[in-house]
């Protein structure tokens, strides 16, 4: 057990149904120890390699090396087997970018070169996963309208992380973030080709700075198409599976991802920087000063404007001594 604190990687899951435990720990690579205690159950025992079985599909992972059941088999046994994974490549790449002027409502605008759905025989469907920070967010309310995601390209929101004051300045809100995921609506033509989509999210009111500007770091959204696997696919049988870490366990277990790579609209980094203009501290003073001028002007108009009406008492009485001398001069 000392090992594992030096392992790069834990997971440890529960099955309830045959309530069995399973835990999958990983180290660098590099020269292990193996040390495997005598048991009164049967244990198993494996050095094994990636490597390439014939008829293997794009999809799977091949993996080959020695097996040997210990207290049973007198040599290790050779073996060759594939195994099916949950995260797959799809063909094509895509972008991202915000439309210009960015304003305080920017649309984050996603290139995909291919409308081409990855497995034939499954009904597969696009999804955008953004991850976003406190200083932007999208308007749930604004991304439930149906006619508007179809003009840009959407086709509904599936998730919206808890609810995001749409008020509230960034340095007063206590959430790191949100994250939203959005099924894409590709155009149903029969060759590939380019599309895109648009997604319309807003900036919160940032904190106030010397310069009058502040930059923010959007990162690139995951794009994937999610499919429906092939019946009697097993992904727990791969060492290498991990479910429910993020997007993935919105869907159903037996969903598998086609990731687009994504790629730089520009420089090398998966990052879109957007500059907010804010508050100018150098400039801030003259805001305060003018503001308090203001006020102090404004109240002394007032009281100007009651002193006549606090020396004769009530009004309605003034007003009506007023007309009393009035007839009599006349």
């Amino acid at each position: 057990m000392g090992r594992l604190a030096e392992a790069i990687s834990l997971d440890i899951s529960y099955e309830a149904l045959t309530r069995a435990v399973k835990v999958t720990a990983r180290w660098p690579y590099q020269a292990q120890p193996l040390t495997v205690p005598s048991q009164p159950f049967k244990t198993e025992v494996g050095i094994l390699a990636e490597d390439k079985a014939p008829n293997q599909e794009p999809q799977e992972l091949g993996i080959s090396g020695l097996l040997t059941v210990l207290d049973q088999d007198s040599n290790p046994s050779p073996t060759l087997f594939t195994i099916p994974s949950r995260h797959r490549r799809a063909e094509g790449t895509f972008s991202a970018k915000f439309l210009s002027p960015t304003g305080l409502h920017p649309t984050l605008q996603i290139t995909l070169d291919s409308n081409k759905s990855p497995a034939k025989d499954s009904d597969c469907s696009p999804y955008a996963y953004l991850t976003l920070p406190r200083s932007i967010f999208p308007d749930r309310y604004q991304l439930a309208d149906e006619l508007f995601l179809r003009s840009k390209n959407l086709t509904s929101l599936q998730y919206v992380s808890k609810s995001v004051d749409l008020e509230a300045p960034e340095y007063v809100t206590k959430l790191w973030g949100s994250a939203i995921l959005l099924e894409l609506s590709p155009p149903t033509t029969s060759k590939p080709e380019p599309w895109s989509v648009e997604i319309p999210l807003h900036l919160r009111y940032l904190a106030p700075s010397r310069g009058g500007y502040q930059d923010v770091d959007i990162p690139y959204p995951a794009i994937f198409w999610a499919c429906p696997a092939a019946k009697g696919t097993q992904f727990s049988t791969n060492p290498f599976d991990q479910a429910n870490l993020g997007y993935d366990g919105l869907f159903e277990g037996h969903t598998s991802f086609w990731h687009v790579e994504p790629r730089p609209s520009s420089g090398d980094r998966l990052i879109n920087t957007i500059t907010v203009p804010v508050l100018d501290l150098d400039k801030s003073r003259w805001v305060n000063t003018g503001t308090a001028a203001a006020v102090i002007i404004g109240f002394v108009w007032i009281v100007w404007k009651l002193l006549p009406l606090g020396g004769t008492g009530d009004p309605s009485k003034s007003r009506a001594a007023k007309k009393a001398e009035s007839k009599k001069t006349r």
